[in-house]
């Protein structure tokens, strides 16, 4: 008896431990899965943000990078599908930038898209992806008229705060969906926010036949979607410093381009000394300065300000002197010349745009100047026999402002008569008006000062003085606008 008892305990021990064994082993089991799928998440995560890290390359693309962020999110979280919408430039629209395929809708559906879905998957993804969210407030919850669908992306942009949705089965924003097998039936949702930016949405979506994502789920994909905005405005930023560095080569193209479109050095004039000079405020100038050879025996001067400064003057500045050559050519009166210069130019001048000038015609047998003045700055005539200074100042308007009438009018040639010494100082309001460090100009009084303490040194003189005194005025300021200079003296 006692035998059978004893074996019976012992069988029923065996038994315990087995059971105990078993379940164990079960555990054991059950705990290395969990440890194999942590593993593999934690594989998947740093994929994942080693793949964002290939946003501070210039050699990924930016629609490369928005598919990394929806299908890298998407493994990680075992997602059925995601979606990235960023901001357009206007701020007015959610624009879809990547949709993976088959991604449950996060938007209404119109009907007649739904019923061509049946037979056609496709023509859902294309209505998904072509379909941007209105950010404005409309009567409805949308925009515009737009279906209140759109509402839980617009609404997660404006709130500016993530969005779980464990369950959207009877979710009123997507009724249109409920009872297709195209529905949504969980759903996260994130702004992109970084730096003070809000750029976007990202969203991930389980269909009807999906696990639906839960609470540890939404801590994650919040993780994700900061590293994610973190990526984005990274890139937006090597993208603007990138298109700065080609705007940069353009414009040293475009300076390059213009340095040739202005003389280089100065002409030899029979029985006068010239000089002139061009310093752009930026690297493209709106001032316009030339010589021109009219005849044997003439030779034009011109100097010109066009309003505004930058690309937009100096693509002015590039017309006008094109214009200006094809009429000077053989033409002895410097106001015929811009009478027809304005006439050919006012058509296709914006209303805000000028162009200020001083043409002159010098005769080298005869020694005389011929003078036409459009609106420009008053040239400065130095008389070396009395030291004395005076503006040469005949009528005339600027460029561009009338069509004729008026332009042909008030522009009418005027003579100069230099002597041995004498000088004429041509220049833009560049020099006038540039500013020191306190806001203060350098003044007309000021540059006529110059001119007549340097004026006997010759017309190279006056422009050293000139440009050494205003670079010593203006100091570590930037330069205000563009200065040119001419002089010419009789010798």
């Amino acid at each position: 008896m006692w035998t059978s008892l004893l074996l019976g305990l012992l069988v029923l021990t065996g038994a315990s431990f087995f059971i105990y064994y078993r379940r164990q082993r079960q555990t054991l089991r059950v705990t290395q899965r969990r440890l194999d799928d942590l593993k593999t998440e934690e594989h998947r995560v740093f994929e994942f943000l080693h793949g964002l890290g290939s946003a501070f390359s210039d050699a990924l693309r930016p629609t490369e990078l928005h598919r990394m962020i929806v299908e890298g999110a998407g493994r990680i979280l075992d997602a059925h599908g995601g979606a990235l919408y960023l901001v357009d430039r206007s701020g007015g629209l959610l624009i879809p930038t990547f949709i993976s395929k088959g991604c449950p809708p996060l938007v209404a559906v119109p009907p007649h898209i739904l019923q061509q879905a049946i037979a056609m998957p496709v023509a859902l993804d294309s209505y998904l992806r072509l379909h941007p969210v209105p950010l404005g407030d409309g009567p409805d919850g949308g925009a515009n008229g737009t279906d209140a669908g759109d509402g839980i992306l617009r609404g997660v942009w404006q709130n500016k705060e993530p969005l779980f949705l464990p369950s959207m089965a009877h979710d009123p924003r997507l009724a249109s969906l409920r009872d297709t097998a195209l529905r949504t039936e969980s759903a996260m949702i994130a702004p992109l926010l970084y730096a003070g930016e809000n750029l976007g949405v990202l969203a991930l979506a389980n269909g009807p036949m999906s696990t639906k994502f839960t609470e540890t789920d939404f801590e994650v994909f919040k993780a994700i979607t900061e590293q994610s905005a973190f990526a984005l405005y990274n890139a937006i930023v090597y993208s603007e410093a990138n298109e700065k560095k080609r705007l940069d080569r353009d414009l040293e193209i475009a300076r390059d381009i213009q340095r040739i479109l202005l003389p280089s050095t100065s002409p030899e004039v029979r029985g006068f000394e010239v000089n002139g000079l061009n310093v752009p405020a930026r690297q493209v100038s709106g001032d316009y300065f030339d010589y021109i050879r009219v005849d044997d025996h003439r030779l034009g001067f011109v100097i010109a300000d066009v309003s505004g400064k930058g690309i937009p003057a100096s693509l002015i500045m590039a017309m006008c002197r094109s214009v200006l050559r094809s009429h000077a050519g053989a033409n002895t009166s410097p106001a015929d010349v811009l009478r027809k210069v304005n006439r050919q130019l006012f058509p296709d001048m914006k209303e805000d745009m000028f162009i200020s000038m001083a043409y002159l015609i010098l005769d080298e047998d005869t020694g005389e100047l011929s003078m036409a003045r459009a609106g420009h700055d008053a040239p400065l005539l130095y008389t070396s026999a009395t030291g004395k200074i005076a503006k040469v100042n005949p009528p005339g308007m600027a460029l561009g402002v009338d069509s004729g009438s008026v332009f042909d009018r008030l522009t009418r040639n005027y003579s100069v008569h230099l002597n041995k010494d004498d000088c004429l100082v041509l220049y833009t309001d560049g020099v006038t008006e540039a500013l020191d460090a306190n806001g203060g100009e350098f003044g007309l009084d000021r540059m006529i000062q110059d001119v007549q303490t340097s004026a006997p040194g010759g017309s190279p003189a006056i422009v050293k003085r000139l440009t050494d005194d205003l670079r010593s005025f203006i100091g570590t300021q930037p330069q205000a606008d563009d200065i040119t200079l001419i002089v010419i003296r009789k010798l």
